[in-house]
């Protein structure tokens, strides 16, 4: 099994809001088809940390799912992002899967998903400000999150690989609450998305840094095709 990633798909199929009026992202669900089902066989592993649609609910997201599920290779692991309005208790989303037939989507909360040698670890994230005892509220809880998640991939005996929706380091802003617990167990690898438009891209790192190696995965930057992760 290969895995792969790419974030951000923003579908619009549930609820009418296309990003075709932005720069880049030009008729881009006919092109997230053609580029994922050119590189993704049903064998491989494909993760998105987050940002799937634009739905306000499952019973809308529906459609969005359906292409997911059945227009594109390959099966899926997904990740909460700050636009999934649809996200609810796992109970109740594992149940929409199930009575859909959606068997080649799983999510990813709270745990790890051994995928070919890698265990596929994550949470969302949160904005690089504590600033606010709200933001710090957050910060906290999503540390947590990831770290519950890491100690589920150390059951596996497989390789930790985390992804993650908000980017770590962002300019000269960075989550030190993320940081801290990518460096406690410690992770190598690091896939992120969130971050779109070419004035952004500079800001986002995209690099090694404390032996970590960061990877902006958001669909128009990586050209709406799926990136591998592990051969």
């Amino acid at each position: 099994m290969r895995v792969f990633t790419i974030g951000d798909l923003h579908l619009p199929f549930g609820r009418s809001k296309p990003m075709d009026i932005f720069g880049g992202w030009e008729n881009y669900t006919q092109r997230i088809l053609e580029n994922w089902n050119s590189v993704i066989a049903d064998g491989d592993c494909v993760v998105i940390p987050g940002d799937l649609c634009w739905a306000m609910s499952l019973d809308e997201a529906l459609p969005d799912f359906e292409f997911v599920s059945r227009a594109l290779n390959g099966k899926k692991i997904i990740l909460k992002g700050n636009h999934d309005y649809w996200w609810c208790t796992l109970a109740k989303m594992n149940f929409f899967l199930q009575e859909n037939g959606f068997d080649n989507i799983r999510f990813l909360h709270n745990d790890a998903v051994a995928a070919g040698k890698i265990a596929v670890c994550g949470t969302r994230g949160w904005i690089n400000d504590d600033g606010e005892p709200q933001d710090l509220k957050v910060l906290v809880r999503e540390a947590g999150r990831l770290e519950a998640s890491l100690k589920a991939a150390q059951k596996t005996g497989l390789e930790p690989v985390v992804f993650i929706h908000y980017p770590p380091i962002y300019g000269e802003q960075q989550n030190d609450y993320i940081l801290e617990v990518l460096r406690k167990y410690p992770v190598r690898s690091c896939y992120y998305g969130h971050v779109h438009g070419k004035m952004c891209f500079p800001k986002a790192f995209t690099g090694e840094r404390e032996g970590i190696r960061y990877t902006m995965v958001s669909a128009d930057y990586v050209k709406f095709t799926p990136v591998l992760v592990q051969e």
